[in-house]
């Protein structure tokens, strides 16, 4: 078992892959068919399509500030790949190719991001919750739940993601404090990602990693290369498994790297050096597992023409939300209780009487 073999307080990670594709753990056999790792490839592909159009259509000023996900494929795709359906994912909002395997669609993450809150009912996607900005704050969200779940005797997962930096927050201690004393079913997904927002991730801790600190919490910790996907699909299988077999939580730290900025409104030009990109630009996860399955004569797929229906698809479901429709100035105020209160009705009254007074000085 990878969670008793790999000890975090010795600094141990899981890996399979060399930066070149190449299997590097003696007697290592493949987890997936070849097929699924196909599929899992093609899934990192479309995600980092997505993403690289999603910057561009921030740039354009079609979209509102938005974080880039590349770099970070192989542990989002992983992990998604192994929920069920009626598992619960708890996002940050860094969780693209989660969010596409779960069956959040391209278009309602567009729509959000273009700040409509119909983007947050995710028609097609069975226990996904909506975007949480709030550093940390999945943490509780999805100790919460998996307290719910264990009480209803059922068996299933939650899925809690953040980033190193939430690690920082109160919301994590408390969160995880909670999750051992509790013994729920969640498995806490750090994606460290090396910082959070400009504070590199050897700022915000003494630990020797963050994997370490599940052990305080009374759970298995453990740290994967999350830019592997063979070991990233591993460690989270048994980490799923585990808090599936009524064990516990469990704690991963996948070790990956933003490859673009925080957001659309950053310049990690200021804060980090060409060197160290140059350096985790050999460690891509799409160019490890895609030179494995080369090596296997596994991926024949003609790469220009998928990535040319890639980007006719995700243009297509952008335009669906570009022409969704403006957003109803009721639903600003009418969801937050059951019957609205007179307060928030003067404040409705109060917003019409401003945009009546904005569109009569145009």
């Amino acid at each position: 078992m990878l969670l008793d073999e790999f000890d975090p307080l010795s600094d141990d990670m899981v890996s399979v892959l060399d930066n070149d594709g190449r299997v590097t753990r003696k007697g290592w056999k493949q987890p997936v068919s070849d097929e699924e790792a196909v599929e899992a490839l093609k899934q990192m592909l479309l995600a980092r399509q997505a993403d690289t159009m999603s910057v561009s259509y921030q740039r354009q000023g079609r979209m509102f500030t938005y974080p880039p996900n590349l770099g970070q494929e192989a542990i989002q795709v992983a992990a998604g790949m192994l929920l069920r359906e009626d598992d619960w994912l708890v996002p940050a909002f860094r969780e693209l190719g989660m969010w596409l395997a779960k069956g959040v669609t391209l278009k309602e993450l567009f729509l959000y991001w273009r700040g409509h809150e119909d983007a947050s009912r995710f028609e097609h996607a069975t226990n996904a919750l909506p975007l949480s900005v709030p550093v940390a704050s999945q943490i509780t969200h999805g100790t919460g739940i998996g307290f719910a779940v264990k009480k209803r005797g059922t068996d299933q997962v939650v899925c809690a993601c953040v980033g190193d930096g939430g690690t920082s927050e109160g919301d994590f201690h408390e969160g995880l404090n909670f999750a051992g004393v509790w013994q729920v079913p969640v498995v806490f997904l750090v994606q460290n990602n090396q910082f959070a927002i400009s504070v590199p991730s050897h700022s915000q801790t003494a630990s020797r990693n963050i994997a370490a600190k599940g052990r305080a919490y009374g759970m298995p910790g453990i740290q994967v290369d999350g830019n592997d996907y063979f070991a990233s699909y591993e460690v989270m299988k048994e980490a799923v498994d585990h808090a599936r077999a009524g064990k516990g939580p469990v704690l991963v730290e996948a070790v990956t790297y933003r490859k673009g900025a925080h957001t659309t409104s950053d310049d990690p030009s200021r804060y980090r050096t060409k060197e160290e990109e140059t350096e985790w630009e050999t460690r891509d996860p799409i160019n490890r597992l895609r030179a494995y399955l080369e090596a296997k004569n596994a991926w024949s797929e003609n790469e220009k023409q998928l990535l040319h229906e890639y980007r006719k698809e995700i243009d297509r479901q952008f335009l669906e939300a570009e022409n969704y429709g403006p957003y109803e100035l009721e639903d600003v105020f009418r969801w937050h209780y059951e019957e609205m209160p007179e307060e928030l009705r003067r404040q409705k009254v109060a917003y019409e009487r401003f945009l009546n007074w904005k569109e009569a000085q145009a």
